[in-house]
């Protein structure tokens, strides 16, 4: 495991660079990842423009950049995703600001398809779902725990949806989208915050 997310890790990139690249394939009518189709290149420019817009109006909260801010170690995001995914679109842009809002944490980004042999490592009940947060100590690149792919109200939506109507359509994604858009990165900040101290605990007990 360790080798495969350090050899990994030598390729990760930043949010600037995750961005980059997936505007430069959307102007070659391309998506990231191994498929390519009309529907991924349409959900590839939605989400181009979904993640201009959440850089300008998402706000780390000062309470969840004071917690940040007091972690006692350094770590890493990494962070498995696609620049056609939905989820990423809303979720990534709120790492960034997360990451940006502490001096403990750095985000690093990697595409999906590029990386069969970490994805495969954190399947969510046996599905490559993303985005996946990867929470590794910077100094050893040791992992302290995973997050992803959604927020729990955004989980519990989706299996009820699912549970339902036996399908995520369409109009389940838009159901979704508007989940994202009323919460406000909100979820995503508590419970990252949570699982970052959450894990820090226990590294204090095991020392």
């Amino acid at each position: 495991m360790k080798t495969i997310i350090a050899k990994s890790f030598i390729n990760s990139l930043s949010y600037s660079e995750y961005r980059n690249i997936i505007s430069e394939l959307i102007r070659q009518d391309k998506s990231t990842g191994d498929e390519q189709s009309d529907d991924l290149l349409m959900y590839s420019k939605l989400n181009e423009t979904r993640m201009n817009r959440l850089d300008k109006t998402i706000h780390v909260g000062i309470e969840s950049s004071q917690e940040l801010n007091s972690l006692k170690h350094q770590y890493y995001w990494l962070v498995l995703a696609e620049g056609w995914c939905g989820d990423a679109a809303q979720l990534v842009p709120i790492f960034n600001k997360m990451a940006n809002a502490s001096n403990n944490i750095e985000l690093k980004l990697l595409f999906r398809d590029e990386n069969k042999s970490l994805m495969n490592m954190f399947l969510t009940n046996g599905s490559k779902s993303i985005p996946k947060l990867i929470i590794l100590e910077k100094e050893t690149l040791q992992l302290k725990g995973t997050w992803g792919p959604r927020p729990e109200g955004a989980t519990k939506l989706i299996r009820s949806y699912k549970q339902q109507y036996g399908v995520i359509d369409e109009t389940a994604k838009a159901e979704l989208q508007l989940w994202y858009l009323h919460d406000k990165g909100l979820s995503t900040q508590n419970e990252l915050t949570t699982l970052m101290h959450h894990l820090e605990q226990l590294t204090h007990q095991t020392k």
